[in-house]
C-alpha cells in the first residue's frame, strides 16, 4: 500500500472506530507500519484539515471529530448487493483488494437498516469459482503499480513453452479473454507488443522510471465483442489474439 492509500485507509479507519478511537499500536498493527509512520500520517491529516485529535491520558488513542462522519450514501440495497456479488465474482483478480476496499466504505456510510438488508440479500447470493488466482498477490499488485503511477515493469516471465526470460516492459492494459487476465505491453526485449498471462509471470517489481505511453491504435484493434471497464463498449481494448512472446 503507497503512502496516498494508506493515509486515506487510517482517516477511514479511525472514522469507522467512532466514539472507540484507535490506539497508536492498533493502527500500527492494522496497517503493518512502525508506531513513529504512524504517527508521521496522523500529523500529515491534521496539517491537510482532517479533524482527528488525540485523547491523552493511560487510554490514550486517535479519535475523529464527529463533523468529519460522511452522509449516509444513497445506494440501494439491491445496488450494494450487486457490488458485493460482483466484488466476490471478481476474487483474485486483478483489483479485487481495491475493489474489497471500496465495497467496504459504501457499506460503513449506509444507514444500518439499508446495510442490513443488504447484507439478507447477500446472503442469498451465492459464488462457485475454484479459486484459482490469476497470478501471485504480489504479482498483480506489482501491475496495478505500474499500471497506476505509468510505470516500466520488471518480469520473470514463463511462457508457453516453459522458458523463462527477464523482460523490461511498459505497461498499456490489462485485458480479460479465453479465461485468463493478460498484461498488454510493449516489451523491450523483443521490441514489441507482447500479452503477458498473469499466471505465468513469477516476478514482477514496479521500477522508477517512467512508462512510454503507446496510442491504441499501435496495440491492436479490439473485436467487436470487446467491452471496455469505462464505457461498456467496445473500442478501448485491444485485439483479444495475444502476440507470441
Amino acid at each position: 500500500m503507497n503512502r496516498i492509500d494508506r493515509l486515506y485507509a487510517v482517516r477511514e479507519e479511525l472514522r469507522r472506530a467512532g466514539h472507540a478511537g484507535r490506539t497508536a499500536e492498533q493502527l500500527a498493527a492494522v496497517f503493518e507500519v512502525s508506531l513513529r509512520t504512524v504517527k508521521r500520517d496522523i500529523s500529515t491529516l491534521q496539517q491537510a484539515g482532517f479533524p482527528v485529535w488525540a485523547r491523552l491520558g493511560r487510554s490514550g488513542r486517535y479519535l475523529v471529530d464527529e463533523s468529519a462522519t460522511l452522509p449516509p450514501v444513497t445506494f440501494t440495497p439491491t445496488e450494494a448487493a450487486a457490488l458485493a456479488a460482483a466484488v466476490e465474482a471478481h476474487r483474485g483478480q486483478p483489483f479485487d483488494g481495491h475493489g474489497r476496499a471500496a465495497l467496504t466504505k459504501i457499506l460503513n456510510v449506509m444507514k444500518p437498516p439499508a446495510r442490513e438488508r443488504t447484507a439478507r440479500l447477500t446472503r442469498r447470493i451465492w459464488t462457485n469459482e475454484d479459486g484459482t488466482p490469476h497470478g501471485s498477490k504480489r504479482v498483480r499488485t506489482a501491475v496495478e503499480s505500474a499500471l497506476e503511477q505509468r510505470r516500466v515493469l520488471a518480469l520473470r516471465y514463463r511462457d508457453a513453452n516453459s522458458e523463462v526470460t527477464s523482460r523490461r516492459v511498459d505497461p498499456q492494459l490489462l485485458a480479460y479473454t479465453d479465461g485468463h487476465w493478460y498484461l498488454i505491453a510493449h516489451c523491450r526485449l523483443r521490441q514489441g507488443v507482447r500479452w503477458f498471462r498473469l499466471d505465468r509471470i513469477e516476478h514482477a517489481s514496479a521500477t522508477a522510471e517512467l512508462a512510454v505511453d503507446l496510442l491504441l491504435e499501435e496495440i491492436g484493434r479490439p473485436p467487436q465483442t470487446a467491452r471496455s471497464v469505462t464505457s461498456g463498449g467496445a473500442g478501448d481494448v485491444c485485439d483479444a489474439t495475444p502476440h507470441p512472446n
